[in-house]
């Protein structure tokens, strides 16, 4: 017969034992491993941090020593960690190998990239969709893969204008296109729920390269494409 109680105990424990401080995703911070509430995978999150969230309640005037927020600082610990992985992300080894010879040369886009990310001045989300374009000069990339790039910059702490113009980047230096074209539509909750609270705006931005910039009628297409049938709602 199983111990029950003692599996449940293992798996909230943290193992000393699994400080990793040369983890490949640990930044050189000494980071711990946590078995998740089914047991069934390691979490990496860092005590420093989570031991900043139980101040953070006592700031606020709670207690984290009640039940309800007892776990909170790992978890938060956890979700950051999680939520701004894209600083342990690199765009090459993202790419891999999936870049491929073509003779294409028509536009090819990627439309209504789900994003979440976190506002840098306030560390509240905002979140909504990209659209990425290029024209090719010889050279395509997998299709997946730009989804996968948005995610490199959107994990971050952010603001928009700049995500923007990263993902611009990261396509034009790993294809070399003849052009590139990045819109981003996005609701920040940093203007939903605090300051002006205006539960209806949404940003729109976008970063044009090579044709996409210099040929009005290739500009018009992808802008065309990337704002026509868009969801109305994020």
């Amino acid at each position: 017969m199983s111990n029950t109680k003692g599996s449940k105990e293992s798996r909230r424990a943290v193992d000393a034992s699994a400080l990793r401080p040369d983890h490949p995703e640990t930044d050189g911070r000494v980071l711990v491993t946590e078995a998740d509430r089914t047991g069934s995978a390691d979490a990496l999150y860092d005590p420093e941090y989570s031991r900043m969230v139980a101040k953070q309640l006592e700031l606020l005037g709670e207690d984290p020593s009640r039940e309800g927020l007892l776990r909170t600082p790992v978890r938060v610990a956890r979700a950051m960690r999680w939520m701004t992985r894209g600083y342990t992300l690199d765009v090459q080894r993202v790419v891999g190998n999936a870049v491929f010879e073509s003779e294409s040369e028509n536009m090819i886009m990627v439309r209504d990239i789900e994003f979440y990310s976190l506002c840098e001045h306030h560390m509240i989300p905002f979140f909504g969709r990209v659209h990425v374009a290029y024209i090719p000069d010889r050279k395509i990339v997998g299709l997946s893969k730009l989804p996968r790039l948005v995610e490199v910059f959107a994990r971050r702490l952010q603001v928009q204008e700049r995500l923007t113009e990263e993902i611009a980047c990261a396509v034009d230096d790993v294809l070399k296109p003849k052009g590139v074209g990045v819109v981003v539509e996005a609701a920040h909750l940093c203007m939903m729920m605090r300051g002006v609270e205006k539960q209806a705006s949404k940003t729109i931005t976008s970063a044009l390269r090579g044709i996409f910039r210099s040929d009005a009628r290739t500009r018009d297409e992808f802008l065309r494409l990337a704002h026509n049938g868009s969801a109305s709602a994020l």
